[in-house]
């Protein structure tokens, strides 16, 4: 199956340093991690900055055979059958229509092309018409999974979908691999004669176990294989928390590197004891030197400023492996920095008239002055390493930092980003999910 994401140039948000975005065509069989890769590649790109939407020709599918759900048998039984091929090809070129007129007038940025692509006959259909628009560059994805394991478990989160409502599950589960088996006669996988023709496409195995890349150019799409080189699907939680209360916290200032009161300090006891009990250190022989590989599997970061590491004392760092990076310090304010916010607004009206008007877009002036945009460009390391790690961790950060976390994790449009409400002394669980992430406080 191919999926596709088109994108084309400026942003509703400061652009990038490069003039346009590339598009990403999505290919595959039936429940071979398509669907979890174009959503994580969505929310990513949304979450940068990108106006995103997906363009799901399963769901205009659904639409066309609304009155006669599930979808009639014959409609995949003979996909070589012309009938139901001229329908099919109907019904992903009117998608992909929609998409590019998204784009053109509809302000769009990124967009996803979500169809069943699945031979070379087709993939030069789509390329064909969308060559056709400027600023375009066309890059396929191609999902491959001969892992028995995930193959199972991607067909019975399919059979949960909207294919198979009211549908006993032996039935839904025998229809599914039926359709399963007639796309797999038809289905072609990218091959030698189009890399030769110059295809620009990256293949990705059992979910990101190995990659392929072909013809990637450009900062985006460097990017985006790059992300790609490290999600998974293994089980795992994130926890998010802010410091302890600080001195500063008491009298509503900002910035600064303020020590923790007691009452933060007893919340950063009383986070160890928890944690400790959901993440026990494994036990190790009497005088034994635990190997960095023994240590339990809770990881510890903070930020590099004091209230954050106070916060964490508790962790061992001879049973956990703790951390300090500079990439989950507090937004910098600027000249505003050890105020308060009615300092601020006091001493430097204009200066809060703009943080009133946009707090999104809004930067602190003065040296070192920042945005939300600058804090979401410096944890882009931290999100794709998030991505790419198998063990659990805790992250002990600051409100602005934990309103982009959560906003990523959560799928959050931006502009909600702000007043994200994200308290002292709460405690997140996050698990990530193959369609997004259960959060929890």
């Amino acid at each position: 199956m191919v999926r596709v994401i088109v994108a084309i140039a400026d942003s509703d948000l400061p652009s990038p340093p490069f003039s346009w975005l590339s598009p990403f065509f999505q290919v595959g069989l039936p429940a071979r991690g398509k669907s979890y890769i174009c959503k994580k590649l969505c929310k990513y790109l949304s979450w940068s900055g990108f106006r995103t939407k997906v363009f799901n020709v399963g769901n205009r599918r659904r639409d066309a055979f609304s009155l006669t759900l599930p979808i009639p048998f014959y409609f995949y039984s003979a996909l070589q059958n012309a009938q139901a091929k001229l329908i099919r090809e109907q019904l992903a070129m009117e998608t992909l229509e929609e998409l590019i007129d998204w784009l053109n007038v509809g302000g769009g940025k990124v967009a996803i092309h979500d169809a069943t692509n699945s031979t070379a006959e087709r993939r030069r259909a789509v390329l064909d018409r969308v060559r056709r628009e400027k600023n375009i560059e066309v890059v396929f994805v191609e999902s491959i999974c001969t892992d028995g394991k995930v193959l199972e478990a991607n067909i019975n989160m399919k059979l949960k979908g909207p294919d198979y409502v009211n549908m006993p599950p032996d039935e839904a589960k025998a229809d599914f691999i039926a359709r399963m088996r007639n796309y797999e006669k038809v289905y072609e996988t990218i091959s030698e004669e189009e890399e030769e023709e110059g295809l620009s496409f990256i293949k990705i195995m059992n979910v990101g176990r190995k990659i392929i890349a072909h013809g990637i150019h450009g900062f985006l799409q460097s990017q985006c294989v790059f992300y790609l080189m490290q999600i998974h699907i293994k089980k795992r939680v994130i926890w998010l928390t802010r410091h302890g209360q600080s001195t500063y916290n008491v009298f509503d200032r900002i910035g600064g590197d303020a020590a923790l009161t007691d009452l933060g300090a007893r919340f950063g006891a009383a986070l160890a004891r928890f944690l400790k009990q959901q993440h026990p250190p494994p036990a190790s022989a009497e005088g034994a030197v635990a190997e960095p590989e023994k240590k339990q599997d809770l990881s510890v970061w903070t930020s590099t400023l004091e209230r954050t590491m106070a916060t964490a004392e508790g962790f061992d760092p001879s049973e956990f492996d703790v951390r300090h990076m500079k990439y989950l310090n507090e937004i910098n304010a600027g000249i505003c920095e050890h105020m308060s916010y009615a300092e601020i607004e006091k001493e430097h009206p204009e200066v809060w008239a703009e943080r009133q008007k946009n707090k999104l877009l809004f930067r602190y002036p003065g040296p070192g002055g920042e945005s939300y945009l600058d804090v979401i460009d410096r944890l882009r390391p931290v999100i794709v390493e998030l991505e790419r790690m198998e063990s659990n961790i805790l992250i002990v950060t600051h409100r602005v930092v934990m309103r982009t976390l959560l906003a990523y994790f959560c799928g959050l449009r931006l502009d909600a980003m702000p007043s994200l409400p994200v308290p002292l002394h709460s405690l997140y669980k996050v698990e990530p999910t193959p369609y997004g992430a259960d959060v929890t406080r």
